[in-house]
């Protein structure tokens, strides 16, 4: 565990992911902003300190689309995250994450991470061109362009320069102290009541939609992401599993929103510097602070931060994800396959779900054919 300038620049790799999805739940709810962020950040703490490495965690993607849409409240979220919370120890308690990890081949979870990048990617460039017209365009520009050339200089790593450039234009030209200093102040964590009688709405509207993604992303890719940027540091399926359910079953009492495991996440922060826990602590404690003293205007002070600096940082970590796919080059079928399912991912119904399902379904039929897998080279060197 380290905690020098690498990591401090690694801990904000996941930023262009979590922090939108949080300020949109915080706007569509009743949630406690101080609940939300204090429990966001014990669970990047808690994940730092037991893998040793940079894995942060993130909102639920399917399920925070759904609340963010209105068509449910911040209550039902949190009883969504117990449920998924058991639905997932079931899972791994049962053995049946493992047997996942050894049906589904690696082309098939290749395709799950670019996927997930190409997704990523879409959203990056939302955001960098949501503000400033030329000119967030040219600073999202720039932005990349000095993660990408200081990514391995530890003296000045490239993320430190470029968010550390963005917290002082915001300082000095976006933000209006004197208003900000009434909401500065101690907070407690304050749990919303769960309507505990919709249980089969939550299941139904929140967890079902929810599980593919988790299943693909949340466990099966991070596993395979772990695999690839420190290979020496390997961890079942089952593991992941139980973390993810843990933290879902602990959050919601200190008022927290669900979270899981992102291969996107781990990739972003690896990325950006980070070669250790130490990344990840850090970015947790950066939550807890911020819920205790400053709830009352954290979603003032996100809105204030340059988007198109978000987008950039967001694009780094989809590139990331996307580049894995060269770990197929020894097999154009595999390639192709790969392809197929990052294409269904991002643009089919249930996407993962879909991606997932009839991606394993093309391998073993090709398989049954006679088509030959070269699948020799399943890791990335962790440099």
């Amino acid at each position: 565990m380290r905690f020098d300038r690498s990591e401090l620049a690694g801990a904000f790799g996941d930023i262009g992911t979590s922090l939108p999805i949080i300020v949109a739940l915080l706007a569509a709810t009743d949630l406690n902003a101080a609940g939300v962020l204090i429990a966001f950040g014990l669970a990047q703490i808690s994940t730092g300190l037991l893998y040793g490495l940079p894995m942060p965690v993130q909102p639920l993607k399917a399920m925070a689309v759904i609340v963010i849409a209105g068509q449910a409240s911040g209550g039902l979220l949190q009883l969504a995250g117990l449920l998924i919370g058991a639905l997932m120890l079931l899972l791994s308690a049962s053995g049946a994450l493992d047997w996942l990890s050894r049906a589904i081949p690696p082309c098939v979870v290749r395709g799950l991470q670019a996927g997930l990048g190409l997704m990523l990617g879409r959203t990056a460039l939302a955001l960098a061109g949501r503000e400033g017209g030329a000119w967030g365009w040219a600073a999202a520009c720039a932005a990349v362009a000095t993660l990408f050339l200081l990514r391995k200089n530890r003296r000045l790593p490239g993320a430190l320069l470029v968010i550390g450039v963005a917290l002082l234009w915001t300082a000095a030209f976006r933000l209006d102290w004197s208003t900000l200093a009434g909401g500065v102040g101690l907070a407690v964590p304050i749990p919303v009541a769960w309507p505990l009688d919709q249980w089969l709405t939550a299941l139904t509207l929140l967890v079902l939609p929810q599980l593919p993604l988790s299943l693909g992303n949340s466990v099966i890719a991070t596993q395979q992401t772990a695999r690839d940027l420190f290979p020496a540091r390997g961890f079942t399926l089952r593991k992941l599993g139980l973390t993810y359910a843990s933290i879902n079953l602990l959050a919601p009492w200190l008022g927290g929103i669900p979270v899981c495991h992102g291969c996107g996440g781990l990739a972003g922060n690896h990325a950006l510097g980070a070669r250790t826990g130490g990344a990840v602590v850090i970015y947790g404690a950066l939550f807890v602070l911020a819920g205790l003293l400053f709830s009352g205007v954290f979603v003032t002070l996100v809105h204030a931060f340059p988007s198109p600096i978000l987008g950039a940082v967001l694009f780094v970590e989809a590139s990331v994800l996307v580049l894995l796919l060269r770990d197929l080059k020894n097999s154009p079928v595999a390639g192709a396959l790969a392809l197929g399912v990052a294409a269904l991912c991002v643009f089919a119904p249930q996407g993962y779900l879909t991606g997932l399902v009839a991606g394993v379904a093309a391998y073993y039929a090709l398989r049954a054919a006679g088509t030959r897998f070269d699948l020799r080279a399943t890791s990335l060197p962790s440099s």
